[in-house]
């Protein structure tokens, strides 16, 4: 065998192992992607617990949106839904300890409600509500 076919022999056969590296790495990070948190029932119903005021006008102050994109690529909201239309009403408790923006689906009278604690100013998880069969 000649030294060039053993020299491109030796880059071919290091080229599939680093294919072989890289593979593994997405591999990797792909499966500990983290998903957005569902919240219990018990959980979303432990924030109901003070009176809750319809603060949608004054539009929430907590930046929601990289949430959003976490569950749009989770396929827990359509990516056809358009940004400006999506909330549909904003809560939030009388004692300001908790926000929940409502965000609307595809399907009529269902709702993501997305569970904001404010004393800690971070996202507690999501809850999928049907308002007919929870609240009628």
């Amino acid at each position: 065998m000649s030294i060039d076919k053993l020299i491109h022999l030796h880059f071919l056969s290091l080229y599939v192992f680093v294919l072989i590296i890289f593979g593994i790495a997405i591999y990797i990070k792909l499966k500990n992607k983290k998903a957005p948190k569902k919240l219990s029932e018990e959980k979303y119903k432990s924030t109901l617990i003070d009176k809750m005021v319809d603060t949608t006008k004054e539009k929430s102050m907590f930046n929601i949106w990289p949430f959003v994109n976490e569950l749009k690529s989770g396929r827990i909201l359509s990516k056809k839904n358009d940004e400006n239309q999506l909330i549909h009403k904003i809560y939030r408790d009388s004692n300001n300890n908790f926000e929940h923006i409502l965000l609307s689906t595809e399907k009529e009278n269902n709702f993501v409600v997305i569970v904001v604690n404010l004393t800690k100013n971070k996202i507690k998880g999501y809850f999928l509500v049907d308002t007919l069969k929870n609240y009628s």
